[in-house]
C-alpha cells in the first residue's frame, strides 16, 4: 500500500510540475492577456452602445413623436372634413 502512495506522490508531483510549466508558458499568458483585453473592449463597447441607444431613443421621443402626433391629427381632420362634406353635400356655388 505504501508503494502505491509513493508512486502516486511521484506522479502527482510530476503532474503539478507539468501543469506549472503549462500555466507559466508564454502562449498561455498571451492568451490570458488577449482574453482580458477582449473582455475589457466588450465592456467598453456595451457601455458606449447603451449610451448611443439612450441618445437615439431620447432624440426619437423629442423630434419624431410630435411629428407623428401632428400627422395623425391632420389625418383625422381630413377624415372629419370628408365626412361632413359627404353628409352636408357640396357647398352652394356662391360660397366658393
Amino acid at each position: 500500500m505504501a508503494s502505491k502512495r509513493n508512486g502516486a506522490d511521484k506522479f502527482g508531483a510530476r503532474d503539478s510540475s507539468i501543469l506549472a510549466k503549462i500555466i507559466n508558458h508564454d502562449v498561455v499568458s498571451q492568451g490570458r492577456r488577449a482574453a482580458c483585453d477582449a473582455v475589457y473592449v466588450s465592456k467598453k463597447l456595451l457601455r458606449s452602445t447603451g449610451k448611443a441607444a439612450w441618445i437615439a431613443g431620447t432624440t426619437f421621443l423629442i423630434l419624431v413623436v410630435p411629428l407623428l402626433i401632428q400627422a395623425e391629427r391632420d389625418q383625422m381632420l381630413g377624415e372629419i372634413e370628408f365626412q361632413q362634406a359627404s353628409i352636408l353635400g357640396p357647398p352652394p356655388p356662391g360660397m366658393l
